[in-house]
């Protein structure tokens, strides 16, 4: 990646990272206003960002979050002479004749900076995962840009709906439940895509279920299955009592930061 491309995910990460923070903050300063523009001003950022990664740069598609956190365990690089030792046809491994236990041999044994201490297999198993995580982006066609376009727009749609129509109406939840679909049909067609993009194009499909949780259809459907159920659980399942009245607020109020917030 460029230079360039790397602080625009940079900043989109700090983003993600304090936009909850920055909703409460100026909700508890400026009042509800002040919150709803901080929410627009930040929606309007990110997606900025990440249609100049799609359209300038060719990311692809994108996850989140955006900078993928580093396994320190996986980057550690091989030192010049253990790369000599691999490349010189040393036998790396030893098994055992009774245990049949697959160990390193001592030949073999690297320095003690890019020393792994799991089997050969670990190992191995690493590296393979390190090269999916760092392929190169699968190439979008037209279709696919216009499917990544729709996802890093959806949440302007959603805010512009809710000012036209209001909190209460369907119209946003449908809205937005039709372009997140919308997406991932048009997304569908891609065979060629790495670990990364399979992975993320999942989390989507995951997230499908938050609209289960999202006004108005929590406020008319499910709270109070959900609420019948957990009544249900505490009353005839011991133990459960405790862990419903004490963690289910926090558990809702976790899905709502997720998945009622507009992006």
């Amino acid at each position: 990646q460029s230079l360039p491309q790397q602080k625009l995910l940079t900043w989109l990460s700090v983003l993600e990272c304090v936009e909850v923070f920055a909703e409460m903050g100026t909700a508890r300063v400026w009042g509800e206003m002040g919150r709803w523009t901080i929410i627009v001003l930040i929606q309007l950022a990110k997606a900025i960002l990440r249609l100049l990664l799609l359209l300038w740069y060719k990311a692809g598609i994108q996850t989140s979050p955006p900078i993928v956190p580093l396994n320190r365990e996986q980057q550690q690089p091989l030192h010049p002479q253990d790369m000599e030792d691999n490349s010189s046809g040393k036998d790396q491994t030893y098994v055992g004749r009774r245990s049949s236990r697959v160990v390193r041999s001592l030949q073999s044994t690297p320095s003690l900076q890019s020393r792994h201490w799991g089997s050969p297999q670990q190992r191995e198993e690493s590296q393979s995962r390190r090269a999916e995580m760092n392929q190169p982006p699968t190439p979008l066609g037209l279709q696919e840009t216009i499917a990544e376009s729709i996802y890093v727009t959806r949440p302007l749609l959603h805010l512009l709906s809710l000012g036209v129509w209001g909190q209460r109406s369907w119209k946003p939840w449908l809205l937005s439940a039709v372009l997140d679909i919308s997406s991932l049909s048009l997304l569908s067609d891609l065979k060629d895509l790495n670990r990364r993009e399979r992975a993320e194009l999942r989390r989507r499909t995951l997230l499908l279920l938050y609209y289960l949780l999202r006004s108005p259809f929590y406020d008319r459907y499910s709270e109070g299955r959900i609420l019948l159920l957990l009544r249900l659980l505490a009353d005839y399942v011991p133990g459960v009592g405790f862990v419903t009245r004490k963690w289910a607020p926090l558990l809702y109020a976790h899905v709502l930061l997720d998945g009622e917030k507009p992006g």
